[in-house]
């Protein structure tokens, strides 16, 4: 049964989407230019008015679906407020944000000082240009001109994609240490909201990895297969040591999760998280990426259990991840169904436009990008309900529907 009284509750890939956060592509997107997009970790620029209404349509579809949709620049906004924390906010973000000098810094809390709250939120997640924020007293740094970055604080684009600072796993939360600069601020949200935000404050909600880690983890490489089983990738982004870390924690609270399949994918950006190259589309059936399995199919799954003394875990090495998981879930049978057919041309093309990022909102009905037709028709066949968005535009910033959105609450289901 779902535990109403709390905030957070997410103990399947595939129970029935009920809360999920996200956050609509704003000024941050047109604040890139080709000179500094790859340092901001996008291949290309979105069109602003068209990734918003791609976006919309997508929120749409899940409300249309029965989900509540709370935006990440709201909540952070009132969080900031119900807290009355917005000098010690702005302090946060000023700090993490690397400023060049003792003046600009004060000369950007100042400005930022002087908004309301929703503006401020807006502007720290939309860049600040420095030709925007007037200096009375420049330094020899700002004089000098040695930087040629044009921001004091950088556009944050990649927060479309709620998926990655934060994720829940059963009644509590990951707050996640990003691996890129480009990213590490945007957890910070998510900390003040669980903080300060009246639907998350004084809940006790337990904090299972924080963003303090030196060892990176991102949510799009977090998957909870089941109340006792999660899946988590060796990444790009996560790290192992992150995963040890978690592990350790899980196992001392005795949570329901019993197991955890560290899953080690390529360590490139084409596969940077786990759900990249493989997700839950109902209870017996995945997507896969066929580019991250080895030549004779094998995959290094390492299996995590909670030790015989406190604090340890045991862990076993298996390479053929269908029976891992049919052994992990109790299934006779299971299906991986392959990106793009497997076919040597079309698979590395729609994973490239996220074609095995599905996101589940029940049990057999998913989310995808149109442009995925292929993978699309496959997933139909395996009896799969498919919901497909415009994607030309949100497919850009090399994430699909389950990277855009982070659940708060799913609906227990009935193991089969």
């Amino acid at each position: 049964m779902q535990d109403h009284t709390k905030p957070v509750h997410v103990f399947s890939e595939i129970g029935e989407l009920q809360t999920v956060l996200v956050r609509r592509p704003g000024r941050e997107v047109e604040n890139m230019t080709p000179q500094i997009m790859e340092r901001l970790l996008f291949d290309d620029i979105p069109y602003l008015p068209a990734i918003q209404n791609e976006h919309d349509a997508f929120v749409k579809v899940l409300r249309e679906n029965g989900a509540e949709v709370v935006y990440l620049e709201k909540l952070t906004a009132e969080a900031v407020d119900a807290g009355q924390v917005k000098e010690e906010f702005v302090d946060a973000i000023v700090e993490e944000s690397y400023v060049s000098s003792q003046t600009a810094r004060e000369a950007v809390k100042t400005h930022l000082m002087s908004l309301d709250t929703p503006q401020l939120v807006d502007e720290v997640m939309a860049g600040i240009r420095k030709k925007d924020i007037p200096i009375c007293a420049p330094g020899l740094f700002e004089l000098s001109k040695e930087d040629d970055n044009p921001f004091y604080l950088n556009p944050m684009p990649s927060l479309y994609f709620t998926r990655d600072p934060a994720v829940v796993l059963g009644n509590g939360l990951t707050i996640n240490s990003m691996k890129y600069e480009a990213r590490v601020r945007e957890s910070l949200f998510m900390e003040y909201i669980v903080k300060h935000h009246p639907r998350f404050a004084g809940k006790e909600l337990p904090i299972y990895h924080g963003r303090e880690s030196v060892a990176s983890m991102e949510g799009g490489d977090m998957l909870v297969l089941s109340p006792q089983v999660l899946a988590i990738g060796i990444s790009q982004r996560t790290s192992a040591a992150a995963i040890e870390e978690l592990a350790q924690e899980i196992f001392r609270r005795n949570l329901s999760f019993e197991k955890i399949l560290a899953i080690k994918i390529p360590n490139v950006r084409a596969m940077m998280h786990l759900d990249t190259v493989f997700t839950m589309v109902d209870h017996d059936k995945f997507t896969i990426h066929p580019g991250i399995l080895n030549l004779d199919g094998s995959i290094d799954t390492y299996i995590l259990e909670k030790g015989d003394e406190e604090g340890t875990f045991a862990m076993t090495h298996q390479t053929d991840l269908q029976e891992v998981l049919k052994e992990a879930l109790g299934l006779d049978d299971l299906v991986l169904i392959p990106c793009g057919g497997g076919d040597e041309i079309v698979a590395p093309r729609e994973q490239w436009t996220d074609g095995s990022n599905t996101l589940a909102i029940a049990p057999g009905v998913v989310v995808t990008y149109d442009r995925n037709y292929v993978t699309n028709d496959l997933l139909r066949q395996h009896g799969i309900k498919v919901i497909e968005i415009a994607s030309s535009e949100l497919s850009r910033g090399r994430g699909g529907p389950r990277c855009m959105s982070m659940p708060l609450v799913r609906k227990d289901i009935k193991q089969i």
